[in-house]
């Protein structure tokens, strides 16, 4: 999830809650405030980000960093950046790509360093005192950042560079670095006249403020929404640990004896998938969709329809009639047309399967009732997962509570992840307890290459709590360039459960493919081999970031892979070969259902930024609205809401502004990406060699598409993902059940 003041966006996924969250482009500006190189700096260290880290690869001094340092660093870093752009902007000599882009790359070291640190913070660990300074910083830091971009002198300079950028005697990625730097400046509005310059300043501070308070809100419903439970009897079906972790959460809210059952950031919640009490199940639902539409001080509707208004009217002063085609210009997808076109072949086919799904749990619901001489009642969204599991193990005889012995999070990550990486690129991974941390369940590793090298530094975030955003992403702490001589520090956050001291964390198989996605972001982000900072790591197309992740899930379940790391907690004893049979065979198994929810998010997030300012709901709208897009775009299955709702869309509020769609865009990337892998022999040091030196390796320094093709040798295909769906599936949905009884609207649902 994005923190208004992280200029390495936190990379969001998770396997079936949120797929990914990606770097928007960078626009100049921030690229200005992101990089730097250090040598130059030899001033006391009082403050740790007034110098470089001394530790490792520059890795954050976690243990020396008080939030009191945050402010000055703020300050005297803003003050410095502006200082060296004034710098370069009123230099008299003729522009040059050394002077002027290379210059603009290495300013802002101080504000870099505080900055990263601290957006990656409000993410992982917030607080109050963090809360209140991204409040206060984040209009003042968007101030800055136009005050650098609507620049007039200096994009002059970067004008002339990119009219004479063929005659610069640059190399490709030179170039390429030119013509970003001006498309990011026009993009922020450096051809404005002046008082719309005024205007688009207004809009950004506000959006910046806006944007912060979202946030806040969002954590702030996720605990105070949290289900409290009376007894373990109302437990029942719930896995033990998950039991244990209940109870260790009501005792961290000074509640013992009751159980607590805590949000994650979707829609639809894990306890679901096993809790036999409906009832219960129904309390967790209606909290879990209340979220940022009650009314109270962290309601969010008003936020969404200012920050939709002004986004509309910030695309209207650049020239584009919505704020959708100012965001996807520059994607890989270019155009709202074109992601329209791509979400509506989908979702009839989803939508159909989603009702096949919903007929067969509802004879599962009929069949039970009937057995148990009760009368039966409709299938609702808190029925689904409960009985889309009893539907499965009728099916294939498997029950996914099997597999939690087997994948016991240490051994997936060692003898899993890391394993895959091994094999693939030849790493090998040490860990390290010199480095500090700033949560004690952090873990370090260095990360060597296939030639004994340090390739980088992994930071692993593997647990739940309070002070740390839901879902699961990626970020950065340091990005790689040659021209910094900087090597990556990269983290993967995850929520996973902590259970009590002394007992194991025993995975879902959904979050044992999320670690392997996150991980395939935190590979993008190792192999980068740029020049220019801007290029580095994961900073390509927000539709195409995703892609390289989703392709690192398919080591999960690979035969040589699984059989490493899926070994009972407790005998060592491997998975059954018939287990993963089951696993493999069910891997279409509710598949109408997942779409489903994923697309009615992705066209909500289509609906709120294809309209012009003038049409866009105000806070009392805001619900209505929500429930009028779904309809439109045929969506609106009562039994399977949207993966998020309007008021905690986090995605849309950061990074993923008309861009959710990606996640599929990227998967018709990925999915046939696996076939290639497939075709090609599979695991192999070559395959992996491969993928590495034409698509991980290259960041955005070549155009995202050229990267595809150079991998694949070929245009994508998008079949293979259309077959791994189920959508190239007959769409007869005659025995599906009605919508004549939906789900009551959020407006309705009673509090906790």
């Amino acid at each position: 999830m994005k923190q208004p003041l992280a200029l390495a966006l936190a990379l969001a996924i998770t396997a079936t809650s949120a797929p990914a969250v990606s770097h928007p482009v960078k626009h100049a500006a921030k690229h200005a405030a992101k990089h730097a190189a250090s040598a130059k700096n030899t001033r006391s260290a009082v403050n740790p980000f007034f110098a470089p880290s001394a530790l490792p690869l520059h890795y954050p001094q976690f243990d020396k960093i008080k939030d009191t340092d945050f402010a000055p660093a703020f300050d005297r870093g803003m003050a410095e950046q502006l200082k060296e752009v004034d710098a370069i902007a009123n230099n008299k000599a003729k522009p040059t790509f050394e002077n002027t882009i290379v210059a603009l790359e290495k300013s802002g070291q101080t504000l870099r360093r505080a900055q990263t640190v601290f957006g990656n913070l409000v993410g992982a660990d917030t607080n109050d005192a963090r809360n209140k300074l991204d409040t206060e910083y984040s209009p003042k830091l968007a101030a800055h950042n136009d005050a650098i971009s609507l620049n007039p002198k200096l994009f002059a300079r970067v004008q002339t560079l990119y009219n004479e950028r063929q005659s610069l005697g640059l190399d490709a990625e030179g170039v390429r670095l030119v013509e970003k730097y001006y498309q990011d400046f026009v993009r922020s509005g450096a051809k404005l006249n002046d008082a719309q310059k005024v205007r688009l300043k207004a809009i950004n501070g506000e959006m910046a403020k806006l944007g912060t308070q979202f946030s806040q809100n969002v954590l702030a419903e996720r605990n105070e929404l949290a289900v409290v439970v009376d007894s373990k009897a109302e437990l029942a079906g719930l896995p033990d640990e998950a039991i244990a972790a209940a109870a260790k959460a009501a005792k961290d809210h000074k509640l013992e004896g009751k159980y607590v059952i805590e949000l994650q950031n979707t829609t639809i919640q894990p306890p679901l998938t096993y809790l036999d009490n409906r009832d219960l199940r129904e309390r967790i639902f209606k909290a879990s969709i209340s979220r940022g539409s009650r009314g109270n001080k962290y309601d969010n509707t008003g936020i969404v329809s200012q920050v939709a208004k002004l986004r509309a009217e910030k695309a209207a002063l650049l020239g584009y009639p919505t704020y959708a085609a100012y965001a996807l210009e520059d994607q890989t997808a270019k155009t709202p047309e074109a992601v329209n076109a791509m979400l509506a072949k989908l979702a009839p086919p989803a939508v159909a399967n989603a009702r096949r799904e919903a007929a067969d749990l509802q004879a599962m619901i009929d069949k039970e009732q009937k057995a148990k001489g009760q009368p039966t009642f409709k299938l609702q969204p808190w029925d689904w997962a409960y009985y889309s599991e009893k539907v499965r193990q009728a099916k294939y005889n498997f029950d996914e509570a099997q597999l939690k012995p087997y994948l016991e999070l240490n051994n997936v990550q060692q003898n899993g992840v890391f394993f895959a990486a091994n094999q693939l690129y030849g790493l090998t991974f040490k860990e390290r307890k010199d480095l500090p941390v700033y949560e004690p369940d952090v873990r370090v590793f260095d990360v060597f290459d296939k030639d004994g090298k340090q390739l980088a530094i992994f930071i692993s975030d593997m647990y739940a709590r309070p002070s740390k955003n839901g879902g699961a992403w990626m970020n950065s702490y340091v990005d790689q360039s040659a021209l910094t001589g900087y090597l990556p520090v990269v983290a993967n956050h995850l929520n996973i459960p902590k259970p009590p001291a002394g007992q194991p964390t025993l995975l879902s198989w959904d979050e044992v493919t999320t670690m392997f996605h996150e991980f395939g972001h935190a590979l993008h982000g190792m192999f980068s081999d740029v020049k220019y900072p801007y290029f580095s790591g994961t900073s390509v197309p927000r539709d195409f970031v995703e892609y390289p992740s989703q392709v690192n899930e398919m080591w999960a379940d690979w035969p040589e892979v699984l059989a490493n790391y899926a070994k009972h907690y407790q005998t060592g004893a491997p998975m059954p070969k018939a287990l993963l049979d089951k696993v493999l065979a069910s891997s279409k198994f509710n598949q109408g259902f997942s779409t489903t929810e994923y697309l009615g998010a992705a066209l909500l997030d289509q609906r709120w930024h294809q309209l012009p300012a003038d049409r866009i709901p105000d806070a009392s709208g805001v619900m209505a609205f929500e429930a009028a897009a779904l309809a439109k775009d045929g969506v609106d299955f009562y039994a399977v809401p949207p993966r998020y709702r309007t008021p905690y869309f986090s995605h849309i509020m950061g990074g993923y502004a008309a861009g959710y769609y990606a996640y599929i865009w990227s998967e018709v990337l990925d999915a046939d990406s696996v076939e290639w892998f497939k075709q090609n022999g599979g695991l192999t040091r070559a395959n992996g060699q491969h993928f590495r030196d034409t698509l991980l390796s290259q960041g955005g320094s070549q155009d995202a598409m050229v990267l595809f093709h150079n991998y694949t040798g070929r245009d994508p295909w998008i079949e293979p993902l259309l077959k791994r769906r189920g959508l190239d599936a007959p769409t007869d949905d005659s025995k599906a059940p009605s919508d004549a009884s939906p789900t009551p609207p959020a407006s309705t649902t009673p509090k906790k």
